[in-house]
């Protein structure tokens, strides 16, 4: 899950299946962490398309938008997002069980937030920028109304009346 203005991964989620209840389950937590974003953008996944991710989208009033069914250019930052993870961890690592497996992709997705500029944000850190965004160290960007308060990468890509987006990888 990654939020659209920040670049930050706000969860990478391992088990053995996914199923529409657990997405449910996953975005409320972060939800309960972050704020509750405007729009969540996906792929056409059976566990985003399920009845109780419909269902969840229709009780929170958060708007979900389905990219075109072989157009992964439409979601081009989460494929780029996928095709890094893949590279640098998911092919390269032979997890030895599920919680070795949680805990190495935690450790991954802190140094992504925490240790690498991304040239979209300014060369600033994910983390960096949700803190410039709002002001306050450790409070997250998606709690700001709109996407940001005072942008520093590209003003015409992160205004403060921007929806606020999550991505979901598939």
């Amino acid at each position: 899950m990654i939020d659209n203005c920040t670049r930050e991964c706000l969860a990478l989620v391992a088990d053995t299946s996914l199923s529409g209840a657990r997405v449910v389950r996953e975005l409320d937590a972060v939800i309960r962490q972050r704020g509750r974003p405007d729009t969540i953008v996906s792929d056409n996944g059976t566990e985003y398309t399920s009845n109780a991710v419909l269902a969840w989208a229709d009780d929170t009033g958060v708007g979900w938008h389905y990219i075109a069914p072989g157009k992964p250019q439409q979601n081009g930052f989460n494929e780029s997002f996928n095709g890094r993870l893949r590279d640098e961890l998911l092919n390269e690592t032979l997890f030895r069980s599920l919680p070795h497996a949680r805990a190495v992709l935690e450790a991954w997705r802190r140094d992504y937030n925490e240790q690498r500029p991304h040239s979209k944000l300014g060369w600033l850190t994910p983390q960096a920028y949700a803190e410039a965004l709002t002001g306050h160290i450790g409070r997250p960007a998606a709690l700001v109304d709109g996407c940001a308060d005072r942008p520093l990468a590209n003003p015409a890509d992160h205004s403060s009346d921007q929806p606020r987006t999550l991505v979901m990888a598939g």
